[in-house]
């Protein structure tokens, strides 16, 4: 018998209120059996209902409703330790340790953070918003408990796009020689955020449709009701020898020393809890494989699960989202998607993300010049450096903090070579609600010191066009361009792009008193100091660098020279960020007139609406007027 009741509509709340009552893992725990069900149906109408105004990864945390009450009927946290993979699908295990009374607040400004967060519950075993994190991390763990002569438990929550990752592949080859207590579940639904693709993507879609699966999965419900005890021991041989020998002569997983159990029904929530006190007396290393729906109990999350993977706020009614003016991303995918229309040299390259990047516009369009290599940035960057060999024109769409993961290949590979690989990187700023695992802040940092490679960011919409139309164009070398989530100012581009002189800024106005140097997003704020100041009857230079490298050297000096202060401005960290390269360049010229800085500070910036988090910050037209100020009295 499940205990799944995702049928109950979302829109009439629940008969039962246990979930007020639960303020901890043992109040999971003290429940009858009977009430699990009531539990799940309770926890998904509260995240329906609770994201559509807040917005949230409504359809990863629907899918895992059953699982984390099973997990948590059956572990015992803080002293077991769960660990999630991404964590996005942590806002159910947030209800049942202590939270549920403030999931209103989830990836609010002070409120519940989007992800798993150590320093916010001791339940929170690690903190993540990558993928491939938690076999490596969970694996440390299992390692430290043995050391220490411990006898807790450690548990790996991955989803199966997790396993296109490297990271993950490189702890499945470790686990058997490190320790032999230690449990995985992999939770499958055949979804990261889009569709998942590759071989291991094929490979678990051959095991959870392979007939011997089928009958199993049938027969769990009569096997849960009538048997219990020792009797789920042979249970779990037989889902074992079921699932066996589908492609190969063994499981891929004991290749690596795991032994595996599944796939079993991951809505089941009886067989889930048996399952487990199975596995958790076993002396070796194992995995679970579980088959989960994604955005479970809430249709328009079924009908459209890449959208509701992660969205804003929405009606409930029928998840309908406002629309508004293009996204930079938009622009972004249709715009490389008419450039390669006209060049049959660009191809298109994401990692697992053509919705957040919109290159699903490409991959519409162009499907045989489109290519998604899965959660995998390093090698998307190796393998656009290939392409790049054969004279192709790959543009690599990653978010700038994905494309962290891929540095070494981008100085090693891509720059050492001087191949013209095109790196797109969306999210670059501040993502406010997603928080500090997905604010694209470092990335300056990270790119400037390369020898030979050219990064860009626009002031608005009509030059972030005319840069991907230079990027086109650009062999020379590698060549980057950053830009913001959301939407820019309006700008309407061009029907013909402009091709811009690489290195050379715009200067907007020429002033004497104060040079305002405003870089992409914030050129904005750079233009209301300068009306700000004008009206206090100073004279300002205005320049909109369009190049973070190379700078334009000769316009920034110029004018820096006859100023009496020069304001940067970036939605970036200071430390080693667009205002420090000015700097540098200024004292490499023996130019003294001092440079105040509008940008992040060096810390981790927190979770919230980007207005906020501007104003506690810093990044403010007034904090930049009372700097200004300060140097010129």
């Amino acid at each position: 018998m499940t205990s799944d009741s995702s049928s109950s509509s979302p829109t009439n709340p629940p008969s039962t209120s246990l979930l007020q009552n639960i303020q901890s893992p043992e109040d999971v725990r003290a429940l009858a059996p009977h009430q699990l069900g009531e539990l799940a149906s309770e926890i998904r109408h509260t995240l329906i209902h609770s994201l559509a105004n807040t917005g949230g990864h409504l359809g990863p945390n629907l899918g895992v409703v059953e699982l984390t009450i099973a997990l948590h009927r059956v572990f015992s946290t803080p002293s077991d330790k769960i660990v999630m993979d991404v964590s996005h699908q942590g806002y159910v295990h947030k209800l049942l340790t202590g939270r549920a009374d403030k999931i209103d607040t989830i990836r609010q400004y002070e409120g519940l953070n989007g992800f798993l967060l150590r320093s916010e519950s001791e339940h929170d075993a690690y903190g993540a918003g990558h993928a491939g994190t938690c076999l490596s991390a969970a694996l440390g763990m299992a390692a430290a408990r043995d050391q220490k002569g411990e006898d807790s438990h450690v548990i790996a929550l991955a989803g199966d796009a997790a396993f296109t990752c490297g990271p993950t592949l490189e702890a499945l080859n470790n686990i058997a020689e490190t320790t032999k207590r230690f449990i995985v579940v992999l939770n499958d639904n055949e979804w990261s955020i889009d569709k998942n693709v590759g071989a291991i993507a094929k490979y678990f879609n051959a095991l959870q449709t392979h007939s011997a699966y089928s009958t199993v999965r049938d027969k769990a419900s009569d096997f849960v009701e009538k048997v219990g005890g020792q009797s789920i021991r042979k249970f779990a041989h037989k889902i074992e020898a079921s699932a066996k020998n589908l492609l190969f002569p063994n499981v891929l997983f004991e290749k690596f020393g795991i032994r595996y159990f599944g796939p079993i029904d991951g809505h089941d929530t009886e067989l889930l809890i048996q399952t487990f006190e199975y596995l958790k007396k076993q002396d070796e290393p194992v995995i679970l494989h579980i088959i989960t729906e994604k955005g479970r109990g809430y249709q328009p999350a079924l009908d459209m699960p890449g959208k509701f993977h992660g969205l804003g706020p929405y009606k409930v009614e029928d998840g309908s989202t406002k629309a508004g003016q293009p996204t930079y991303s938009e622009i972004f995918g249709r715009t490389v998607t008419e450039l390669a229309k006209k060049d049959e040299d660009i191809v298109a390259i994401t990692a697992a993300m053509p919705g957040g990047t919109k290159l699903d516009i490409f991959k519409k369009e162009l499907p045989e010049r489109y290519y998604d290599v899965g959660i995998a940035e390093e090698h998307a960057a190796l393998f656009a450096s290939g392409l790049a060999t054969q004279g192709m024109k790959p543009f690599l769409a990653i978010y700038s903090t994905f494309m962290q993961r891929a540095f070494d290949m981008i100085v090693h590979d891509i720059a050492l070579q001087e191949l013209p690989v095109r790196l797109c990187m969306d999210r670059g700023g501040l993502s406010g609600d997603d928080g500090p695992t997905h604010h694209g802040l470092f990335d300056i940092g990270y790119l400037r010191h390369i020898p030979g490679i050219v990064h860009m960011q626009a002031k608005d919409e009509e030059e972030f066009v005319d840069m991907l139309w230079t990027m086109a164009q650009y062999d020379d070398g590698p060549i980057a361009i950053r830009y913001p989530r959301g939407n820019g100012p309006g700008a309407k581009p061009k029907e013909q792009p402009a091709l811009l002189e690489i290195g050379k800024g715009e200067l907007v106005q020429e002033g004497s008193d104060v040079c305002l140097i405003g870089l992409g997003d914030l050129f904005a704020m750079a233009e209301e100091v300068r009306d700000a100041l004008e009206e206090k009857g100073l004279s300002v230079t205005l320049i909109n660098p369009r190049f973070i490298k190379p700078l334009d050297a000769e316009l920034i000096c110029e004018h820096a020279r006859k100023a009496k202060v020069v304001c940067t401005f970036e939605d970036h960290v200071l430390a080693n960020g667009f205002g420090a390269s000015v700097i540098e360049l200024l004292h490499d010229h023996d130019i003294a007139t001092p440079v105040e800085r509008i940008g992040w500070p060096d810390e981790f910036v927190e979770h919230g609406k980007i207005p906020i988090l501007r104003a506690k910050h810093g990044l403010t037209k007034e904090k930049a007027l009372e700097k200004i100020s300060n140097r010129l009295d």
